[in-house]
């Protein structure tokens, strides 16, 4: 079952792909459920979680990537080299 990402926090790096410290969203009973983007990197990778995110009607993948320096960034299949789609996404609380 694939997770939905509604919110993020980010740190003041200006590199896109570090800029993504945590990840957050909903849980059915309505709280709230928040990772570290590195939490969320091991998770997909295990196969523990799939994850998503809805923007503008459509609701694509989030994946695991690496920049061309080796550092692991989540974002989503319809990004190019940005994780835009998840810089985004509104702060989380």
């Amino acid at each position: 079952m694939s997770i939905e990402i509604k919110c993020i926090n980010k740190s003041d790096r200006m590199n896109a792909h570090e800029r993504i410290t945590h990840v957050g969203g909903l849980n059915n009973d309505g709280t709230r459920w928040k990772l570290t983007q590195g939490e969320a990197i091991a998770g997909i990778e295990s196969r523990k979680y799939e994850f998503h995110v809805t923007r503008g009607g459509r609701t694509v993948q989030v994946i695991v990537a690496s920049s061309r320096y080796g550092h692991k960034y989540l974002k989503t299949v319809a990004d190019g080299e940005q994780p835009d789609n998840l810089l985004s996404l509104p702060e989380c609380p």
